[in-house]
């Protein structure tokens, strides 16, 4: 192998013999470097191995170019579009919680049948979550993206006019099935521009949690009209603004000739990173399932707790139905957190913080247990959501160092497709306690799910390197 890596140092025309330092220089470059060990200089600069009939020369890392004013203000067009799906996602999820009394009392179902919403909803962010990575590779991210925001769209037309309460189980599969494509897709985009990612998730969540603390406002107050049902024609005005802005801003085109557009330096499409291939390269990597089961966790616990608190506090503290504004201080606190608390997560740092957040987040959980006061528990509630708000970014924002560039669209995709799933699964579980042993079940389902989160994280941050 030596001798074979030293005849292709040679050039064509058989250079000297070396002198005895082994040293000599680059005509084109005009650059210093010892061939005797080239290969090792190789290896480190490449980070990947080369065969040995290779010429043996140092190659130039491409590096992206300044971007232009256009193209900064091009990202930063990118980076609202994306907000967009994310203020209606949170929109969405947090409603539910307002409107579960009157679901129940409008259909005279108990916990348990209710919880059918969720299962439905699930069934929509599985199917989304299995068939994300080959809709992107077949009609690109634009189209992808904005059929998820039309397909929300159509839910609401279903749910406005108060339908059967069958009629109403589909929509949510239906209102599922396009979120959790628009949250993939976002979360993907975002996490790959070239400035500024890391706080762009933060905020970009953050927007989630503004539209989270809007709509419980909203719905608590359609919840004590006769047509509860007509907020969802405020949801359809939200869908249908958000389909037409991405619509406009993608221009149904794919993620790469979006990320061309601002100069963003692509590695080349190998048969080694194929569409079938990558799905399955992505399942490869253990870091991928253990966030997907953590933001899967995660975003059960926010969603339980927005869903099912006002339900709470209505039966065990005593509320009226204007309880659905704990809702909203929890998703407030949510947006909070999630900017406000940028500073902390660098200063002590995002893996170790997340413990921090998480031990707070029992410790207040079990006030909210043990106290039998309204105004604690909601006070609790905001700070629990306030706490628990950088939970998200912060693990899209680990995701992104740790998985290699080829899979990070496709993987964050699956991984905030499996969360919306987990958004349905854990209130559907809630319910089916509350139905035996009543709804006081919240809380020590909540402590045992953040208990769980922070096991999971203790196999996460140790990883520290991106394998590629």
């Amino acid at each position: 192998m030596s001798g074979l890596v030293k005849s292709n140092a040679l050039t064509k025309d058989q250079a000297l013999p070396l002198p005895q330092d082994a040293m000599t220089r680059n005509p084109s470059r005009g650059t210093t470097y010892d061939l005797q060990s080239a290969s090792r200089i190789r290896v480190a600069a490449t980070a990947e191995l080369r065969t040995a009939i290779e010429p043996l020369e140092l190659q130039d890392v491409p590096q992206p170019a300044p971007m232009s004013k256009a193209m900064l203000n091009k990202e930063r067009m990118y980076f609202v579009a994306m907000c967009f799906p994310l203020f209606l996602a949170g929109w969405n999820d947090a409603s539910a919680g307002p409107l579960l009394p009157r679901m129940q009392a409008t259909y005279h179902v108990g916990y348990a049948v209710v919880s059918l919403i969720f299962i439905s909803n699930c069934v929509g962010c599985v199917s989304a979550a299995l068939l994300n990575i080959w809709l992107t590779d077949i009609f690109g991210f634009g189209i992808v993206i904005t059929f998820g925001a039309v397909c929300q769209s159509a839910a609401y037309c279903i749910q406005a006019p108060q339908p059967p309460f069958p009629l109403l189980v589909i929509s949510y599969c239906i209102n599922g099935f396009g979120e959790a494509l628009q949250d993939a897709q976002s979360n993907g985009l975002v996490a790959s521009l070239p400035t500024n990612a890391v706080t762009k998730m933060s905020i970009l969540h953050g927007v989630y949690g503004l539209g989270a603390f809007i709509s419980p406002l909203v719905a608590t107050q359609f919840a004590q009209k006769h047509r509860w049902t007509f907020h969802f024609l405020t949801s359809l005005a939200v869908s249908l603004m958000t389909a037409c802005t991405l619509a406009y801003v993608t221009r149904f085109k794919s993620q790469d000739e979006l990320l061309g557009a601002i100069g963003t330096v692509h590695t080349e499409e190998t048969p080694s990173t194929s569409e079938g291939s990558k799905l399955r390269q992505m399942m490869e990597l253990k870091v991928v399932h253990l966030m997907a089961l953590f933001i899967f966790v995660y975003v059960g616990v926010e969603v339980t707790i927005g869903g099912w608190i006002v339900t709470f506090i209505i039966h065990k503290r005593g509320g009226s139905a204007r309880a659905g504004y704990v809702s909203s201080g929890f998703f407030g606190g949510l947006t909070i957190g999630r900017v406000a608390l940028i500073w902390v997560n660098q200063k002590v740092g995002e893996r170790r913080v997340l413990y921090i957040y998480g031990l707070l987040c029992i410790a207040l959980e079990l006030t909210i247990w043990l106290v039998p006061s309204l105004i604690e528990n909601a006070i609790a509630v905001a700070l629990i959501g306030a706490l628990l708000g950088p939970f998200y970014p912060i693990v899209m924002n680990v995701a992104s160092a740790l998985i290699p560039r080829r899979l990070l669209t496709g993987s964050i995709g699956w991984i905030a497709s499996l969360g919306q799933t987990g958004s349905a699964a854990f209130p559907f579980i809630l319910a089916v306690m509350a139905q035996k042993h009543g709804v006081q079940v919240l809380q020590p389902l909540i402590v045992a799910m953040i208990v769980f989160l922070l096991g999971i994280w203790l196999f996460v941050a140790p990883v520290s390197r991106r394998t590629e």
